[in-house]
């Protein structure tokens, strides 16, 4: 398969499995906020919270799965995988917006994630990621067309990568964090029951505040490594 058919398949991959998970989202949604989607969560039976972190774990070994058919080397299957997860969780909420009329803005706050804690965040934080993901993803593709699939991300380069997605990810669960820490004592911590607590504390949680500073750290660092990738491998191409 030639290597922009490889493109135009991984991107209708990406683009239908964002309208199945939509899809999900839309019954969920019929069954549990049929006046609309809002905090706090509605209290639901513990089967379908373990299937919806089932769900959430089956979506990325999905998208590592393509990732890994797709490329030819690690960094291409790192590619792919970005790839396809950007342009996934972007198509999920155009979807959700052409079924629904739902988020009413990209300042819509949203459940981004479940694992290993609740992510929560205004939708433009995660499509923002997402366009960076699609970027990293097309600058290693298209020099690994230019040298031949010999791209290679140095450790330097996974350093910053890395920690910029760190920070982001602290942005994302910062404020659940903090309600946590404001409602679980440290003993209640240590208890054996702490998972029925934390459950119900998850149909209480309401974001206040979504911390635009730390995200807005690790955005930067991510710019700059994708930068940094960017220069050497054009340099690289050059020689």
């Amino acid at each position: 398969m030639k290597k922009h058919q490889i493109l135009i398949w991984v991107s209708v991959f990406a683009i239908t499995m964002g309208i199945f998970e939509g899809s999900v989202v839309v019954y969920l949604r019929a069954l549990y906020y049929p006046s609309g989607f809002n905090f706090p969560l509605v209290p639901f039976n513990n089967l379908i919270g373990f299937t919806e972190l089932i769900r959430e774990l089956a979506s990325l070994f999905m998208l590592l799965s393509v990732g890994i058919i797709a490329g030819k080397n690690f960094s291409q299957r790192f590619a792919w995988f970005l790839y396809s997860f950007a342009v996934w969780d972007i198509i999920y909420y155009v979807f959700l917006y052409l079924i629904l009329g739902w988020p009413e803005s990209l300042l819509t706050w949203d459940i981004l994630f479940l694992l290993p804690v609740i992510w929560t965040g205004p939708i433009v934080a995660p499509v923002l990621i997402s366009i960076l993901m699609i970027i990293l993803a097309l600058v290693i593709y298209n020099f690994n067309i230019k040298t031949d699939n010999k791209v290679k991300i140095l450790r330097k380069e996974w350093i910053i990568l890395i920690s910029g997605s760190v920070i982001v990810f602290l942005s994302f669960i910062w404020d659940y964090c903090r309600f946590l820490i404001n409602h679980i004592s440290f003993h209640e911590f240590q208890s054996r029951k702490i998972s029925d607590k934390l459950f119900d504390l998850s149909v209480q949680y309401v974001p206040e505040s979504f911390n635009w500073i730390i995200f807005s750290c690790g955005f930067l660092v991510i710019v700059s490594g994708i930068l940094i990738l960017y220069k050497r491998l054009l340099n690289l191409s050059i020689n």
